[in-house]
């Protein structure tokens, strides 16, 4: 009791309760919209806990990222260019798709947060076992390898992101939740850009380049160790655990959310196809990669364009979900596509510009900066949509249609061998208008 009564202090004294009013930035800091009154009282300390674990992920996935650290590493080690057309695909659908059955799990427990806790482990090991790949394998064998350990990644995400969504909306009212998201991408942006900044000093041989995979990788394993304490410190009071029931039959169950809500239905849409902000980003890297050395000068600069991307937009996209998040998608929906055209438009009009190792990090940071509207807004948008179980149920479906959807989408890069990358681009622009049109027509959810 003596330690339990330490950690309240800790988590929710004068300390905690300036933080939070500091990070809000609103006079009435203490409202609480959509959260039990026994969960109110400790907002302060879970709201700053949730910063925190999003800021060590945010920073593990930085570090640990398909569309520029993996990617880079396969070809470092021979990898055939197929294994990187699906780093991102096996990603994120992994990590979606069981969703359905993971939520069935979820809602038997009255606490979810240790659920959200076994993810990081099983994230930490996996990462750890990459590094392994960096260190003793090469060629196919590294490729595959590596797949695998992105498999087991992915389906651990899967865990933490029914859990978070879910703890979020317990713990954290209404006008609250997007400048957490908001906050945690802002530092670790900040980061991010150190990271990037060490990697332009690192122009060694090829055994150097592999020592600094091996350290990134151990460095990002042991982020998603520090998540898992952070989190556990959460105060999460027990909840509704109906619905649980059998796995499959409940999933199948679930699927006719699709048919039976029209709200729902248009988000899934919308959602669907605003994907281009996230699946152009490999495009533009290998159209980068065709035009430029690849070395790891230019991927210093990608990975600083990312982390400069969330260090400049996270707060502005995190307070902007937190009033609209249906406009922030239409925007960055917008943004994802504009860039993709003008990229497109320079590099067919100017050969000097299309071969600067300077232009494809420049429209890189201006893509993730779509990219971190569309996660932001549409992660927002359906933890506010619905309450209690029933979030759980939109969240799970949703990522499980996206899923499916990612996995095909590995196809794309067969399409490379038919059209220019270029062409490739356009079409993911085409996606991205068409979801912002879209998501135009989605209700506004209400601050009520």
């Amino acid at each position: 009791m003596k330690i339990e009564a330490i950690r309240e202090q800790a988590l929710n004294g004068r300390g905690a309760e300036r933080a939070y009013q500091l990070l809000v930035n609103e006079e009435d800091a203490r409202v609480c919209k959509d959260i039990e009154d026994r969960a109110c009282r400790v907002v302060p300390g879970n709201f700053l806990l949730q910063i925190i674990t999003q800021f060590f992920t945010k920073l593990g996935d930085a570090i640990a990222n398909p569309k520029t650290i993996l990617a880079w590493l396969l070809g470092s080690l021979g990898a055939p260019a197929l294994f990187t057309a699906f780093l991102v695909p096996i990603r994120e659908s992994g990590s979606m798709v069981p969703q359905l059955f993971i939520a069935s799990y979820v809602r038997q427990r009255s606490v979810r947060k240790w659920v959200f806790v076994l993810g990081c482990l099983l994230q930490a090991a996996a990462v750890f076992s990459m590094a392994g790949v960096a260190l003793y394998l090469t060629g196919v064998a590294a490729g595959l390898a590596l797949l695998a350990a992105l498999v087991v990644f992915s389906l651990s995400r899967g865990l933490c992101s029914v859990a978070s969504k879910d703890v979020l909306g317990k713990t954290v009212p209404k006008t609250r939740r997007g400048r957490i998201s908001g906050w945690s991408e802002f530092v670790a942006g900040l980061v991010t850009i150190g990271v990037g900044c060490w990697l332009l000093l690192d122009h060694g041989d090829q055994a150097s380049n592999v020592t600094t995979y091996l350290i990134l990788l151990s460095l990002a394993g042991g982020l998603w160790l520090m998540a898992s304490v952070s989190y556990a410190l959460i105060r999460e009071f027990p909840g509704a655990t109906e619905g649980g029931g059998n796995a499959i039959s409940s999933a199948l169950s679930r699927l006719d959310l699709l048919r039976t809500d029209a709200p729902f239905r248009k988000f899934v849409l919308a959602r669907a196809l605003l994907l281009c902000s996230a699946l152009s980003a490999p495009f533009f890297i290998l159209l980068a990669r065709e035009n430029t050395d690849g070395a790891l000068l230019v991927l210093g600069l990608f990975v600083i364009a990312d982390g400069l991307a969330s260090l400049v937009s996270a707060p502005f996209w995190g307070r902007f979900a937190d009033r609209s998040s249906r406009r922030v998608m239409i925007c960055a929906g917008i943004g994802a596509a504009g860039t993709g055209i003008g990229l497109i438009v320079l590099t067919s009009v100017s050969g000097s510009l299309a071969a600067s190792p300077w232009l494809y990090p420049a429209f890189f940071f201006l893509l993730m900066i779509a990219h971190s509207g569309v996660r932001l807004g549409r992660k927002t948008y359906v933890v506010d949509l619905a309450g209690g179980n029933k979030r759980t149920d939109y969240i799970a479906v949703s990522n499980t249609v996206i899923g499916v959807l990612l996995l095909l989408t590995g196809l794309i890069g067969f399409l490379t061998e038919i059209v220019s990358l270029s062409v490739v681009i356009l079409v993911l622009a085409a996606m991205g208008l068409a979801g912002a049109a879209l998501s135009a027509r989605l209700p506004e959810i209400s601050d009520d």
